[in-house]
């Protein structure tokens, strides 16, 4: 089989027969037909829930040993990693250092097409080499067609080296899927448009990365119940979140909430613990320490 006609039988490039009328149906069957094939993404997620439960628990004790998480990827699947990293500082207070992203063609390819720069298989290495990419860090690789060669080079390298290999991919038994250790296969089959894998195949990249990184930070201690206690404090929408995040946790008025966060320095953490344990900075820093950071430990931990 030659390579045209290996691309031509992945699953995401055939072409459905049920969409063959899309130029001529109108507005609000347009919206109907794409919402139904949207609604496809998530039992195809719930297929692979096993799979993804292995990727997070490895890397949450990679990560909680001071490893990182790397996200590599081309086109859509590159911007949809570089997504992911990038909201999770604002989100967890996780330093760039602890999550990156990168994406074929680097930042030029964030915002414009860089389509040849997906088939280097050498330059997603060099990339995790200038990192200093380590056995004790966590590389996903990001394709929708599973055979992207700067990403199967980049998990080849991550494999030699002995970091924690997951690859994400639209196709199942892909190229990726052979080099990763860890291999979540969502089957969300032809897309709407023949090959458009920013419909389906993006959709469940995006909803797939939401769980790894949520649920990695809920496992790192960085909520208490659903709120996100971790949350850098950068603009005056912010402030008032986390006012709002400390009286639901501790039942304070604002003003109590507020007087609580400016005395803490602004660590949401700290001004909980501060509240309801009736204690000083220095002593929630204390319980937070020996409770590996986790709030709900922090609060019955005896000193």
């Amino acid at each position: 089989m030659s390579f045209d006609e290996d691309l031509a039988a992945l699953r995401t490039e055939q072409v459905d027969e049920k969409f063959a009328m899309l130029d001529v149906m109108s507005v609000g069957e347009l919206i109907r037909v794409m919402n139904e094939s949207d609604a496809e993404v998530p039992p195809a997620i719930a297929k692979v829930t096993s799979e993804i439960e292995s990727a997070i628990e490895g890397i949450v004790d990679r990560m909680v040993s001071g490893g990182r998480l790397i996200y590599i990827g081309a086109g859509t699947s590159g911007r949809l990693g570089v997504l992911d990293a990038a909201e999770l500082g604002p989100t967890f207070s996780v330093s760039p250092t602890e999550v990156l992203a990168f994406i074929a063609g680097g930042e030029d390819a964030l915002r414009h097409a860089v389509e040849a720069a997906e088939d280097n298989l050498d330059s997603g290495v060099a990339e995790l080499r200038e990192i200093n990419l380590s056995s004790k860090d966590c590389l996903i690789g990001i394709a929708a067609s599973g055979r992207t060669p700067y990403v199967i080079g980049a998990l080849n390298y991550a494999n030699e080296v002995g970091a924690l290999t997951v690859g994400l991919t639209n196709n199942p038994g892909s190229d990726i899927s052979r080099v990763a250790q860890i291999s979540i296969e969502v089957d969300t089959g032809p897309e709407l448009l023949a090959g458009s894998t920013r419909l389906k195949s993006g959709t469940a990249q995006k909803l797939v990365l939401n769980m790894i990184s949520t649920i990695t930070m809920i496992r790192m201690g960085k909520t208490f119940g659903n709120l996100m206690v971790d949350l850098q404090i950068t603009n005056e929408k912010l402030q008032e979140r986390a006012i709002r995040i400390i009286q639901s946790a501790t039942g304070a008025n604002a003003l109590e909430a507020a007087n609580a966060l400016e005395l803490s320095g602004n660590r949401v953490k700290l001004a909980i613990l501060m509240n309801l344990l009736h204690i000083n900075a220095e002593e929630a820093e204390e319980r937070l320490k020996i409770a590996s950071n986790h709030t709900r430990v922090a609060l019955e931990t005896h000193l």
